[in-house]
């Protein structure tokens, strides 16, 4: 049940759960718990039994779809209102409404009766032709002659000069009342979303100015099989002015279909009503689908891309941790030289420096002998270098120093996109309020390669780097996706409430930007938190915050052990009961004496049916709790492989076509992927590329992140372009 302004509104669960092949019961319960306030990854760990053991994607749609209907009743509800007022809402009319199954099908009901500006139907009706108009279209077997009646109603005074004006008025009035008959719209709809083109053509100024947008200069395509990011491509063409996309159907197939929906061959003034059916579908309803159905593509399109950026910076974020190893961050640079930093295991900067990759043999073999000693010094085998300009010559001299000096070292090249935004953010003032922008990128740069979560997260998504078409889609839609995206990856991973800054803590179920400042503060004026039962004591933490939020912040070396696991508080009772059953001391939960042998073999010999009845626990949360204490304290990132570690370098001169590379996924779009194999630019795996089998979409098969081993099937040196393959050239040749 939803509340809006006094009007409970009722959820149809059926329909849901039909529309999503589910039960129910199931979508009652996740309903319910969403209407109480509970958060989606709450929901999705902790009240399984509730919902069926639904996953994060189920439970959004079903929220989504609930908001859904609740909108069509809503509008339901006000358009009945508002035709009531009129004195013109029927029991038909009435039964229509409440029985539409969508906002389209409801406009199309309303659309006769929304007021309207002043058109030429309504002109003619304040002239007195509407009583004609009604009778012509209900074929009043009384009127006899159409144009006697007509010239009847011939009056200079109301700006009806002969017959003709007359019944032109009528026709006007029967046009607009052909086009607004949600019937015969939806006739049409169906005819154009069949037949319908999009023509596009180059504009004086595309052909000068915007050679980029060449494709489309002379295109056509159908509505019906026009790609996303077509859509949005065109779109972009347009609003620069370089092209003009125009939208054509099927005229005929229109008119026909609309005469056949108003039977005017059995009608006594057919012919006069084609006319006017003629007219409401070029001037009227063409118009109006044209708007509906570009609207429509746009919208198609835009939930695409923000579907491929979500998806592109969930596989970001979750890239694995590489913990307890010192980073040495550089942020490449040709005219400012290149920034350093060295980070300690938690990510704190030991040391900050700079040096240059260019100029003279004495200034680059000084550069050499700094880097050497920073990693001599501070014990650091692990560089981490930005992927920004002058990445490959200082790429070249760290595999230099490496070949020379520090055989034992490797370097990851590091996605920097976003990092100068971080550098100048108000969070990255407050955490180093004394160094400059420059430092605090450079710093930023390490630690996304010690704890890409953490780091990440202090960045406005948009500037990541991993989406397609971002800055031509709706700037609010798309940060509310994103927000749901960070918010699962942060609670999916879960938080160490001692270590976790503001930008990540405000992402943990329950919280809010307020409350998570507020743990910060608490943090610094009384040390870390011995346990959770302590977020009590932060103000504006009660009963319900704390429920939504403590199972998905760890706290190492708690007093109380079951804090480093999974297991929520309100389940502590139960497990302590499983532990003394099973004769294991909680102890063994923490980090330092950890005996997954012994708990294993104990739980081994468990009835894992009866015991969770005795124990009163749903299946889900049984088993879920199980897996918590066998793996206490388990980020679910380090099961991924890690990153690509190099130790030399590639240049573009060195390519040969059928050679092997290692590389790592940079971003997925809808025509292939982009894969950085060590060179300046990265190369393109095109979708045709992906598989010796037919692929429909990249995402099946490659994500942000992911190692893959690809050949080189083209090099074009002159635009320093790679075309890549993930076929194996045995395979290639096989299905050539």
């Amino acid at each position: 049940m939803h509340q809006d302004g006094g009007a409970a509104v009722t959820v149809d669960c059926q329909v849901i759960a039909k529309n999503l092949k589910l039960r129910p019961e199931h979508v009652a319960g996740c309903v319910a718990l969403l209407d109480d306030g509970n958060t989606v990854p709450f929901i999705t760990r902790y009240r399984k039994e509730r919902t069926g053991n639904l996953d994060e994607e189920q439970i959004r749609q079903i929220r989504d779809m609930a908001a859904a209907q609740r909108q069509l009743s809503e509008r339901a509800s006000a358009i009945l209102r508002l035709i009531e007022s009129q004195g013109k809402l029927t029991a038909e009319l009435r039964a229509s409404i409440e029985q539409a199954d969508s906002l389209k099908r409801l406009e199309d009901l309303y659309l006769p009766f929304r007021p309207k500006r002043t058109s030429r139907a309504e002109q003619a009706r304040q002239r007195g032709l509407g009583p004609l108009a009604d009778r012509v279209w209900q074929g009043d077997p009384q009127l006899a002659d159409l144009e006697a009646e007509a010239a009847a109603l011939v009056d200079p005074a109301r700006e009806l000069e002969t017959a003709d004006h007359v019944l032109r008025g009528v026709h006007d009035i029967i046009a607009e009342r052909i086009g607004d008959d949600p019937e015969i719209r939806s006739v049409c709809r169906r005819v154009a979303r069949q037949s319908g083109q999009l023509e596009v053509r180059a504009t004086k100024k595309g052909k000068e100015e915007g050679q980029e947008f060449r494709d489309y200069f002379d295109y056509d395509e159908s509505v019906r099989k026009t790609p996303p990011h077509r859509v949005l491509a065109i779109n972009r063409g347009e609003k620069a002015g370089a092209l003009k996309v125009r939208f054509r159907w099927d005229d005929e197939r229109a008119k026909v279909s609309v005469v056949m929906q108003l039977r005017t061959p059995d009608h006594r003034f057919g012919s006069f009503i084609e006319e006017c059916a003629t007219d409401a579908i070029s001037r009227l309803i063409q118009p109006s689908l044209e708007r509906e159905i570009r609207r429509e593509l746009n919208e198609q399109a835009e939930t695409h891309a923000v579907s491929v950026f979500a998806r592109n910076l969930r596989n970001l974020l979750l890239q694995p941790p590489l913990r307890d190893r010192r980073v040495l961050a550089i942020d490449p640079g040709f005219r400012t030289g290149c920034k350093l930093a060295v980070l300690d295991e938690l990510g704190n900067p030991l040391e900050t420096g700079l040096t240059h990759v260019t100029g003279s043999v004495e200034k680059r073999a000084a550069a050499r002998e700094q880097i050497a000693s920073l990693l001599e010094k501070y014990e650091c085998r692990l560089i981490a270098i930005g992927n920004g300009t002058a990445c490959r010559e200082t790429e070249e001299m760290v595999a230099e120093v490496i070949s020379e000096k520090r055989p034992d070292a490797a370097y990851v090249i590091v996605n920097e996109a976003g990092a100068s935004v971080y550098s100048t953010s108000p969070a990255a003032r407050e955490e180093f309020p004394e160094s400059d922008a420059t430092v605090r990128g450079t710093i930023s740069i390490g630690r996304r390669l010690q704890d890409p979560l953490s780091e990440l997260v202090k960045i406005d998504p948009q500037h990541l780097g991993v989406g397609m078409y971002q800055h031509d889609l709706s700037e609010r839609r798309l940060r509310n996706q994103l927000s749901e995206v960070i918010e699962s990856c942060v609670n999916f991973v879960g938080v160490d409430v001692n270590t976790a800054s503001v930008s990540l803590l405000k992402h943990v179920s329950g919280f809010n930007q307020l409350i998570a400042r507020r743990v910060v503060e608490w943090r610094k004026e009384h040390g870390s938190f011995q346990s959770r039962k302590q977020l009590r004591e932060v103000p504006g933490i009660g009963e319900a915050t704390f429920t939504q939020s403590a199972g998905f912040l760890k706290i190492r070396n708690s007093e109380e052990p079951l804090d480093c696991t999974w297991i929520h508080p309100e389940s502590y009772p139960a497990a302590r009961k499983l532990l003394q059953r099973l004769q294991i001391d909680p102890a063994v939960l923490t980090a330092s004496s950890a005996d997954a042998g012994t708990l294993q073999e104990a739980v081994r010999s468990l009835d894992v049916k009866q015991t969770a009845a005795e124990l009163d626990l749903g299946g889900p949360t049984f088993k879920d709790m199980l897996d918590a204490l066998l793996r206490p304290g388990l980020d679910p990132r380090v099961e991924l492989p890690e990153p690509l570690f190099r130790k030399g370098v590639l240049k573009l001169e060195d390519l040969e076509i059928g050679m092997e590379l290692a590389g790592t996924v940079l971003n997925v779009v809808d025509f292939g992927a982009f894969v950085d194999v060590g060179l300046k630019d990265s190369g393109l795996v095109h979708i045709s590329q992906l598989s010796a089998d037919f692929v429909r979409s990249p995402h099946e098969l490659v994500s942000v992140g992911d190692r893959v081993t690809v050949w080189v099937i083209g090099v074009d040196r002159d635009r320093r372009r790679v075309s890549l393959s993930m076929v194996r050239p045995e395979d290639a040749s096989q299905t050539a």
